[in-house]
């Protein structure tokens, strides 16, 4: 009885002790996230934070590598016809996290789900290069099998398009792209993205979900290539106030930041340079006019009057501070093969550009008698209250404008904005999905879910369909130039500066690429070294 006592005593030990070891070597990363996520489906979630975690837990036909290269993702293989307009991909043998075969179907599923009204989705418009995909996504086609998507077999996918469309790989890295598990989300509905419901076919699987608080997100067992991920947990903590994020970043409970206090650059500079993270960013801030209503409806010329009342420079020297550059233009610099429009206000000295938006303002029906009041609504966090502020005396001070500044928290945010039914002027930031100006231009087109503004040309459409089917590049580049110069000057938006990617990153954390334009920062790249 004794020596049977002991030796279970003994094997309690060694299981205890293994045990210990193994959670040892567990490494965790924590990373700040921004807003809550406002939902983790493919087909209907939008915005940043929401895309961070899809990319951990996802994957589409392509993926992108550290340097946002495009390479091969569920897709290990395809070809093109000589025409371009069909491809066919061949897809690895792999599983969902419950064990079940990802096949072809899951993305036919998932792509006909995202075209489909019902749905909702808010990238729906990136698929338009697919046969029959903008009909069915504006309900003039009612017949989801027509979309130009097929299984020939479990592994084999084929897709038609409508015209050869020289970006088309680029965008089926995107989220909206990616595959989801008929199984669950036919069981569950919209609840499916649960952590008890969910399977994902990416790095990581869904772990649990504090609302506010934290998501926990746990290295798959069934990613075809988990052998390569290093990162066993991966903790995404939302936090919109940023120094409060900066307060747990130096307490030691976040690994990185999703960004940093403005008010706070000069001190980090002086104190934490080495874990400061600043690369360019293929993204536009900007403030938007909604054109469906009063009072920027039908009055364009106030809308150029506030948008030339902005100091650009002193926005990006005095309030964001981090290397941001001034913009006139919606497309982001940089992009390959692209010359962007500027508009001629740009090239003004100040006092000109202040007086021309007294004119013009003028002549829109404003004046000191008849001030414009208008509510400039703007997500909560300190950065875009700052920049707000800025915006709003620069109004008062440069033509009198009464300036009521709303925040709401981010997913009331998003569907206020969306609603177009209460906002007058409001904050908004666009990151290219591709390196592409077309990835910028498309979100204006009359029928896009992000068309915040209600913007609608039937020539602008029409420039973006000429683009989309032109073979040339030269030419393909010289119409979007085009629809961007009609886009700049209708004022919709105003363009305000150039985004850069601004956090700290502890030393300890590996393979985090500052040299990222697009800041598709994926977990199973990056490991721990302390």
């Amino acid at each position: 009885m004794k020596n049977s006592k002991k030796t279970l005593l003994t094997l309690l030990a060694v299981a205890i002790n293994c045990a210990v070891q193994t959670a040892a070597a567990e490494t965790v990363l924590r990373r700040g996230n921004g807003t809550e996520p406002k939902g983790i489906d493919p087909q209907t979630s939008e915005g940043t934070a929401e895309a961070n975690i899809m990319r951990d837990l996802f994957e589409g036909l392509l993926a992108r590598d550290r340097d946002t290269k495009l390479i091969p993702g569920v897709a290990e293989k395809w070809e093109i016809s000589e025409d371009g307009k069909t491809y066919t991909f061949h897809l690895r043998d792999t599983q969902w996290s419950d064990g079940t075969p990802l096949t072809a179907e899951d993305f036919v599923y998932a792509w006909q789900r995202d075209v489909n009204p019902a749905t909702g989705g808010k990238y729906s418009f990136l698929l338009y290069p697919v046969k029959n995909a903008q009909a069915l996504t504006e309900g003039q086609n009612k017949d989801l099998n027509q979309l130009g998507i097929k299984a020939l077999d479990a592994r084999t996918l084929q897709i038609e398009l409508e015209a050869s469309t020289p970006y088309f790989l680029e965008i089926l890295a995107h989220a909206s792209t990616y595959p989801v598990p008929r199984h669950i989300v036919e069981k569950h509905g919209k609840n499916w993205t649960r952590p008890e419901n969910i399977a994902t076919n990416g790095a990581y699987t869904l772990k649990n979900w504090q609302p506010n608080a934290h998501m926990t997100l746990n290295k798959s067992g069934t990613y075809w290539d988990k052998g390569n991920v290093k990162i066993d947990q991966v903790i995404y903590y939302p936090t919109e106030d940023k120094n409060t994020e900066l307060q747990r970043y130096r307490a030691g409970e976040l690994d990185m930041t999703y960004e940093i206090p403005l008010d706070q650059i000069k001190w980090i500079r002086e104190n934490l340079k080495d874990e400061l993270a600043i690369g360019p960013y293929l993204g536009t801030y900007f403030y938007g006019y909604n054109i469906t209503r009063a009072p920027f409806k039908d009055n364009p010329k106030l809308r150029e009057a506030l948008t030339l009342a902005i100091d650009r420079d002193v926005i990006t020297d005095k309030v964001t501070g981090a290397g941001e550059k001034p913009t006139y233009s919606f497309v982001a610099p940089g992009i390959n093969g692209y010359d962007n429009y500027v508009p001629e206000y740009a090239s003004l000295d100040k006092a000109a550009r202040i007086e021309k938006a007294k004119k013009l303002y003028e002549e829109a029906g404003y004046g000191k008698d008849k001030p414009l009041k208008v509510d400039l609504l703007y997500n909560t966090s300190e950065n875009h209250k700052k920049i707000a502020v800025a915006v709003a005396a620069m109004w008062k001070q440069n033509l009198g404008v009464q300036t009521n500044l709303t925040n709401q928290e981010w997913k009331v945010f998003l569907t206020t904005r969306t609603e177009k039914k209460q906002t007058e002027a409001f904050r908004a930031g666009w990151i290219g999905d591709y390196n592409d100006a077309y990835s910028f231009l498309e979100l204006f087109q009359s029928k896009s879910g992000l068309n915040d503004s209600g913007y609608a040309s039937e020539k602008y459409d029409a420039l973006l369909a000429q683009a989309a089917q032109e073979q040339d590049m030269a030419k393909r580049a010289a119409i979007l130039k085009e629809a961007e110069k009609m886009l700049t000057d209708d004022y919709p938006v105003a363009p305000i500066y150039s985004y850069v990617t601004k956090r700290l990153v502890k030393p300890y954390v590996k393979g985090y690429a500052d040299e990222n334009v697009m800041d598709h920062r994926s977990s199973k790249y990056m490991w721990i070294e302390k």
